[in-house]
């Protein structure tokens, strides 16, 4: 299985990110969609992760101070889960990170999602919250600051 993760620029591919979005988290977890969409939505980073054709997965970054960015709204459509769908997203977020200047990410996790995190290198901060009637963990991840880039060095 081919995961191929992208960055969503067009309104279609916006629209599809929001649209697993409402698959997951307003029709599967029952959260509000009053509160599943925001006003952060216009201005954030959204990437897609397809299988085939089909998008499966999303994820939303932005920066909300001085080298730091959040990472929001991960998620992966029920029958595509345990597949490296959701790594594959987040591997793909951390290089726009690293990329962007980013130093630290920080994420609100789902307590059932906690594992998975912590297995990519991200550290439970602080006590457990609510949101959205979900039991969440504020996680955080120093990013390394390697280069990618073949100039690095030069």
């Amino acid at each position: 299985m081919e995961i191929r993760v992208i960055t969503a620029k067009k309104e279609e591919e916006k629209n599809a990110a929001l649209a697993l979005r409402r698959d997951v988290f307003v029709r599967e977890q029952q959260v509000p969609e009053s509160l599943e969409q925001d006003e952060w939505d216009e201005t954030a980073t959204h990437f897609l992760a397809y299988v085939s054709d089909a998008a499966v997965g999303t994820a939303r970054f932005r920066l909300i101070a001085p080298k730091v960015a959040k990472v929001e709204r991960v998620a992966v459509l029920p029958r595509y889960r345990g597949r490296g769908i959701g790594r594959a997203l987040m591997e793909t977020v951390e290089r726009h990170a690293a990329e962007s200047g980013v130093s630290e990410i920080v994420l609100h996790s789902q307590d059932h999602a906690v594992p998975f995190y912590e297995k990519l290198g991200y550290r439970v901060q602080g006590a457990p919250f609510m949101d959205a009637g979900i039991p969440h963990r504020k996680m955080s991840k120093r990013l390394s600051g390697k280069s990618t880039s073949p100039l690095q060095g030069k």
